[in-house]
């Protein structure tokens, strides 16, 4: 199995509003990036989209490190908050529906193609590719504006 990093970032101006995605993937020494940008949408939502689409652009089954500043994404898989919204019909601990579950149902998907870790990195500080794909999301921002 090809071992493939991938960085990603979500940024919305407003939230909801105009959001923008970014990812990098990274395979020996070839490197892609990639962005995209919608016209109402939230932070979250953004977050999520960037991971997704860098997982869809994978060719074949891989072994993932995934970088994310996104507590959200990091959070719901590493602390099992997905799984327990699965078998609680998508209800959070407080019984609030969950939000993004048509995200949520496709990063599922892509993570029985993938051996996926999700890594948390601190937003906005010193990483090179966390803050390349911040630069890539915000960028896209201004595509829609």
């Amino acid at each position: 199995m090809k071992k493939v990093t991938i960085y990603t970032d979500g940024a919305c101006s407003g939230n909801p509003g105009p959001g923008g995605w970014g990812c990098v993937l990274m395979y020996g020494s070839a490197k892609k990036e990639m962005s995209g940008a919608e016209k109402d949408t939230t932070n979250n939502r953004m977050e999520l989209f960037a991971a997704i689409s860098a997982l869809r652009a994978l060719k074949e089954p891989c072994e993932v490190e995934l970088y994310s500043d996104s507590a959200y994404l990091c959070n719901a898989i590493n602390e099992d908050w997905l799984t327990f919204w699965q078998t609680h019909s998508w209800r959070t601990a407080n019984k609030k529906d969950v939000k993004n579950v048509d995200l949520w149902e496709e990063l599922i998907k892509l993570m029985q193609t993938h051996k996926i870790t999700f890594i948390k990195v601190k937003g906005h500080a010193d990483n090179e590719f966390n803050n390349r794909c911040d630069q890539l999301a915000t960028s896209a921002i201004l595509t829609i504006k």
